[in-house]
């Protein structure tokens, strides 16, 4: 037992309450003449002020953190891990970085190519309209809306060949000298129904014998054309009873210029044919590729003569083989254009045309593209009215059998 006065008992050797605290290593003395270590790179704990645990004075207290303290860096204790040294600033430099490799050929992003090809787009069709609109301007406008009317079955389209040789010049087609007649005359009419997707062709002989609008007098039906094309309608409209909601009028020179502008067309003859007065002259049977004046001859031609074991035979049916031929040759006709694709050649074939063409004078840009758009791809159905031959003052005309007629004017009314 013992107090204060006294000195405290040392515990024994095999005290088991004895525990043994090895000391914190000791640094290595450093060698004569040799600089200082460098303090360590790592972070240190800040030291609290008045030191860490009790003890007085300057130095850090018992506990602390001060060297060999519990939360040093050296403490074997402490969970933390000192900070890893860097390279001495003496070391070997830093290897050069790599060059950055340039940039190639960079893709244009979707957004931009789309909005590019709209552009172009909407140029293309400006453009393609601005031009088709230059050319419809270009085309004359003849002064029937008075007599035009509605059809219930679609659209009756009055197709006129005008045989006008006013403006027809030497080299042209249709040019037959000085000394012939140069009135206007309809060489051929027909009456094209549009309804939907269905296209008819009606054919009205030029020797029909009609009475002629507004004159209470008889004649052909070609003779009407002579008071102008508004009496003409009139004629058609009353007579027939086929209403009119378009004209078109074709002379020669737009006639060759379409032909030849679709670089000709193919018609297919049984045997070699002959017309000295339309100026016809195919000398070998089979398909043979007219231009625009041989294609002129053969619409035109009423005295037909084919070659069949070396003897002429004209053809019997006179004006009613005329117009066969004629819806031959338009049906032709209508199947090129319909596989024309190139916008080139269709624009060359309009241009071609404008300079001989007349229309009505209510007609639009818009009708007439319409009218294009139904044209493309079709093959239409011809029609032909049935007639009697007849001779009236002295002339061979064609009467109309009204009974068998009615049924397929019915189809265009």
């Amino acid at each position: 037992m013992s107090d204060r006065f006294h000195e405290p008992e040392r515990s024994a050797a095999g005290d088991p309450r004895r525990v043994f605290i090895p000391a914190p290593n000791a640094p290595p003395k450093a060698a004569p003449n040799s600089a200082a270590p460098a303090p360590p790179v790592g972070r240190t704990r800040p030291r609290p002020p008045g030191g860490g645990g009790g003890g007085s004075g300057r130095g850090p207290g018992p506990g602390g953190p001060g060297a060999g303290g519990p939360g040093a860096p050296d403490d074997p204790r402490s969970l933390r891990s000192p900070r890893q040294p860097g390279p001495p600033p003496g070391g070997p430099p830093a290897p050069p970085r790599a060059p950055r490799p340039r940039r190639g050929f960079r893709r244009p992003k979707v957004r931009t190519v789309l909005a590019v090809v709209a552009i172009l787009v909407f140029v293309g069709i400006v453009g393609s309209f601005l031009y088709a609109r230059s050319i419809f301007n270009r085309i004359d406008r003849v002064p029937v809306s008075s007599e035009l009317s509605s059809a219930s079955h679609g659209t009756n389209y009055l197709i006129v060949g005008s045989d006008t040789r006013a403006d027809v010049k030497p080299g042209q087609p249709g040019y037959a000298g000085a000394g012939v007649v140069t009135g206007a005359r309809s060489d051929t009419l027909m009456v094209l129904n549009i309804n939907g997707g269905k296209v008819k062709m009606l054919s009205i002989p030029r020797d029909l014998y009609v009475e002629i609008a507004g004159t209470g007098n008889h004649q052909k039906i070609n003779a009407a054309y002579n008071g102008g094309p508004k009496r003409l309608v009139a004629t058609i409209t009353q007579d027939l009873g086929i209403p009119i909601n378009r004209y078109m009028e074709v002379d020669f020179v737009s006639f060759a210029g379409l032909v030849d502008a679709l670089g000709g067309v193919t018609i297919n003859f049984p045997h070699p044919a002959i017309d000295t007065n339309s100026g016809l002259n195919i000398t070998q049977a089979g398909p043979n590729k007219l231009n625009g004046a041989q294609a002129l001859a053969f619409v035109r031609s009423r005295h037909y003569t084919e070659i069949i074991n070396g003897r002429q035979v004209q053809d019997p049916r006179a004006d009613l083989g005329r117009i066969q031929r004629q819806q031959e040759f338009l049906r032709v006709v209508f199947a090129k254009l319909s596989k024309t694709k190139n916008p080139f050649r269709l624009a060359h074939v309009a241009n071609g045309m404008a300079g001989g063409l007349h229309i009505d004078d209510k007609m639009s840009l818009f009708d007439a593209l319409r009218l294009g758009w139904a044209m493309r791809g079709i093959n239409p159905q011809s029609l032909v009215l049935p007639t009697t031959p007849a001779r009236r003052n002295g002339a061979d005309v064609l009467l109309l059998q009204q009974d068998a007629a009615k049924p397929i004017i019915d189809q265009v009314r």
